[in-house]
Order: C-alpha cells, then structure tokens, then sequence
C-alpha cells in the first residue's frame, strides 16, 4: 500500500468516525471469510457497514475526533462494525457475538462516549431508531382514538339525558 492510499484510507476512516452514530471494536481472529461476509451481509440489512482496517491508520484517523480516546481498543486483529443509527451497529454485533464465540467485542464510541464491552450491550439493548418511531407514533395515535370517542360520547349523552326529561314530564 503507497502513500497516496494510505492517506485516503485515513480520510475515509476519519469521516466513518466523524459521521457514524455508533463504532463497535471487536477482536475477529479465527473468524472464517464466510462468517465475515455473514456479519457483512447482517450490518447491510441494517443500514451498517464492516471495516477491516490497519490498527495504525485507524489511529491516525482517530486523532483529533471526538472519540479519539477508542484508539485505545485498536490492538490486535480487529474489526469495526458502525452505522449512522446509534444502535443497530450494536445490536447486529452483540447478537453476532453471541452466536461466534471467536469474535469478541472490545469496546466502541457513541459520539464522544467511550463505551466498554458492557456500553456495548447497553446500547444494543435500547430499542431501535424504527422501534422509537413506532413507539412515538403509538403514543400520538392514543390520545387521537380517545379524543374521537369524547366527541361521540357528548352525542349519545345528550339523547339519554333528553330521554331521561321527557319520561320525567311524561310521568
């Protein structure tokens, strides 16, 4: 590898530290090519994305970002899982971690968070980006359905109470 793309390694992993919500270090030695292309395939679908990079370049990369304090987990054969969703990189690399005893999560960064292995199954815990919208959406919905029965209630209200009058005055 020259100089010229070493440097645009450097750049692109600079703007994957900057723009991502979440970046997740593991360690992947004894990972097959086939279990990575898995973990490749599981982060697409989620809208994240794997990188193998050169521990030296990453710190590079690193220097002078918010999470600059993660170069610390770069140590070894590592892999970074990340994504703009500051969960879904998590969640796909905590579950992936469960089911491949030879990919071993060391840490990450949320933002300027610094997050151990723990951090890391803290935050694949949180719901996700689509499950808080449904969530909201659900709660928005609620006071919608409640406010429609208000309004027909008065109505049905109204007529057993005249009903109510006039057997009174009837009697």
């Amino acid at each position: 590898m020259d100089r010229a793309q070493k440097e645009k390694v450097v750049e692109e992993l600079g703007q994957i530290f900057a723009s991502s919500g979440v970046v997740v270090v593991a360690a992947y030695a004894g990972v097959t090519v086939a279990q990575m292309q898995d973990l490749r395939a599981q982060m697409r679908a989620v809208g994240g994305s794997v990188r193998v990079a050169k521990n030296k370049l990453a710190k590079i990369a690193l220097a002078g970002q918010p999470c600059e304090n993660m170069a610390d987990l770069l140590t070894g054969m590592t892999v970074m899982a990340y994504s703009e969703d500051p969960v879904a990189a998590a969640k796909v690399a905590d579950a992936y971690a469960k089911k491949n005893d030879k990919f071993v999560i060391l840490g990450g960064a949320m933002g300027d968070t610094i997050l151990d292995q723990a951090g890391v199954k803290t935050v694949a815990a949180m719901p996700s980006r689509e499950e808080l919208i449904a969530q909201i959406v659900s709660c928005i919905g609620a006071p919608a359905s409640s406010i429609a029965g208000a309004i027909g209630a008065p109505a049905s209200n109204i007529a057993g109470i005249l009903s109510t009058l006039e057997e009174r005055e009837a009697a």
